[in-house]
């Protein structure tokens, strides 16, 4: 089997990632173009045999300024067909990675925890589990909520909580209105809502620039598409959906602090449900929640408004390192302990 970069052959990369079952749109060369306007380097790595591709990395590689250190990332990857097939871009993508300098490979595939497979080959293949926690210590979800998207319309919206179900009817009553947007320069506006929305919940955001190249790298390829909603003019609600093959991914959302009581962020999950229905799409995924349910947790309005929609939690198998320099690795270790410490004071609750 032989392992090599397909920057030549991108549309055959992501083909790949595209049909694969576990294929995520963080896993194809428009994610890693994305990056790379952003500080990464990408490069699309695959196991082949006989001009067939059976298992990919996008492999994403950081400075880790200002320590002498380099981080090699593959978000929801690697994607693999066959033990073997993981065998042979894991041997390929580690020796890859050390000729870029990096300490450490990190891994966090779309596999449930109960996945035995998986279990067993990061064992063989000197994995290292990262316990990150039940909340959103990862650097994607472990925890996710996802809805089948086989039943009908009617099915889907008898399946919800009656709240849920009645939020959306109240906001379409009230004349909200939901539009997927096609101009790039109605993203300034849904900018602008999460600006607010980031300083009412007080998270961090990315910079408008970014958003502004994921229009160019994913928007313009069909693989996210930006949904507004409006009452009486008034923008109240925005997102942003994924969507790679028979998948989607509510990944981005913003709201207004205006006319919460209308309901917009409800019906705008409904039009994207919808949406990504009518494109084929078999699951919706929600994204992240905490692992700790408990009513009494902080994050549980997160998962009962997820929940509501009748999605079902969903636990993958987590984050994973593979060290690639010993002493490097170390350092990597007491950086990110030196962060987490750093965030807990800034947010101590």
């Amino acid at each position: 089997m032989e392992v090599k970069i397909y920057f030549e052959q991108e549309r055959l990369f992501n083909h790949y990632v595209a049909s694969h079952p576990n294929g995520d749109v963080l896993q194809t060369t428009n994610w890693g173009r994305l990056k790379a306007g952003h500080g990464w380097e990408y490069y699309p790595l695959a196991a082949e045999d006989k001009g067939k591709i059976l298992a990919s990395a996008l492999i994403l590689i950081k400075d880790l300024s200002p320590l002498p250190l380099k981080l090699a990332y593959s978000p929801r990857g690697p994607v693999f067909s066959s033990p073997e097939a993981l065998a042979a871009i894991w041997q390929g993508g580690a020796s890859f990675c050390r000729s870029k300098g990096a300490v450490v490979w990190k891994m966090d595939p779309p596999l449930r925890k109960d996945n035995s497979h998986w279990s067993e080959l990061a064992s063989k293949l000197d994995l290292v589990p990262i316990d990150t926690g039940l909340d959103f210590g990862g650097t994607q979800p472990r925890f996710v909520m996802t809805l089948d998207l086989g039943p009908s319309c009617e099915e889907l919206l008898g399946n919800m909580k009656s709240k849920t179900r009645y939020n959306i009817r109240y906001a379409q009553r009230k004349e909200v209105v939901v539009t997927r947007v096609k101009e790039k320069a109605l993203m300034d506006e849904f900018y602008k809502l999460l600006e607010e929305t980031a300083q009412r919940d007080r998270f961090t955001i990315r910079s408008s620039s970014y958003f502004y190249t994921l229009w160019d790298e994913l928007m313009e390829h069909k693989l996210a598409h930006l949904f507004l909603a409006r009452h009486e003019g008034e923008l109240l609600a925005g997102a942003i959906l994924f969507i790679l093959n028979n998948r989607a991914w509510y990944v981005y959302g913003a709201s207004s602090n205006n006319k919460r009581n209308l309901q917009a962020a409800t019906l705008i999950q409904w039009e994207m449900i919808r949406f990504a229905k009518s494109q084929g799409c078999r699951v919706y995924d929600f994204r992240g929640v905490s692992g700790n349910i408990d009513p009494d947790h902080p994050l549980y309005g997160l998962y009962r408004f997820k929940e509501g929609f009748g999605a079902q939690l969903v636990e993958y198998v987590g984050e994973y390192d593979l060290p690639l320099a010993k002493g490097g690795y170390f350092l990597w270790q007491r950086l990110l302990q030196a962060h987490r410490w750093l965030r807990t004071l800034r947010h101590p609750n």
